[in-house]
C-alpha cells in the first residue's frame, strides 16, 4: 500500500514553511510521496492574489528539487470552490491501494468542526496536525500530531512584505523568489 501525504492550500505564494512541513511529515511518517494540491478557489477565504497558473508555476519551482514531492492539480482541474471531502473522495476512489494522510496546520485543526462533511472525511483520510504559532492542536477529532520546527512564515506575511517593499529573501525558495521578482507579484 502506497502512503501519500497531502498538503493542500492556495500557495499564494508557496514558501519554505510549506516545504519544511511537508518534509518533516514525510520523514516522521515514512511516506512514499507528498502531493501538493493547490486549490482553484479556497472555500474558507477570498480569491488568490495571483492567477492559478502562476501559483502552479511557483509550486513547481518550489518542489523541483525533492523527488518525494509531487504536484497534483485535481482541485484546479475542477475549478470553483474545492472541498477537501470531494477531493479525497475522488482520490480514494482513483487510488484504492493508497493510504492518504492529510496535513493541516493548527489553525485548520481548530476550524475542523466547520469543514464540509467532516465526519465522512474522517473516514477517508488520517489527519496530520502540525503546530502553528498562536494555535493549539486541541480537538475532539482524531488528529495525529507531528512535531516540526516552528517556522512562523505565512503567505500573507510574504505578500505584505512584498507590498511594503520589504525583503522576502529566504522566506521562499530562491527559484520562487526570482519568479515573484520577475513578475512583480504582490507589489
Amino acid at each position: 500500500m502506497k502512503r501519500i501525504g497531502i498538503l493542500g492550500g492556495t500557495f499564494d505564494p508557496p514558501h519554505i514553511g510549506h516545504l519544511i512541513i511537508a518534509e518533516e511529515v514525510n520523514q516522521a511518517l515514512d511516506l512514499d510521496e507528498i502531493w501538493f494540491i493547490p486549490t482553484y478557489e479556497p472555500p474558507h477565504k477570498g480569491r488568490a492574489s495571483v492567477s492559478v497558473e502562476n501559483r502552479i508555476e511557483m509550486l513547481k519551482l518550489a518542489i523541483a528539487d525533492n523527488e518525494s514531492f509531487k504536484l497534483n492539480t485535481i482541485e484546479v482541474d475542477r475549478e470553483g470552490k474545492s472541498y477537501t471531502y470531494d477531493t479525497m473522495l475522488l482520490l480514494t476512489n482513483k487510488y484504492p491501494d493508497s493510504e492518504f494522510y492529510f496535513i493541516i496546520g493548527a489553525d485548520m485543526v481548530e476550524y475542523l468542526p466547520n469543514w464540509y462533511k467532516i465526519d465522512e472525511l474522517m473516514k477517508l483520510v488520517t489527519f496530520i496536525g502540525v503546530k502553528r504559532s498562536g494555535y493549539s492542536l486541541n480537538t475532539t477529532y482524531p488528529i495525529r500530531e507531528v512535531e516540526i520546527p516552528m517556522v512562523d512564515i505565512s503567505s500573507s506575511l510574504i505578500r505584505k512584505r512584498q507590498k511594503e517593499k520589504g525583503t522576502i529573501q529566504y522566506l521562499v525558495p530562491k527559484s520562487v523568489y526570482t519568479y515573484i521578482k520577475e513578475h512583480s507579484f504582490y507589489e
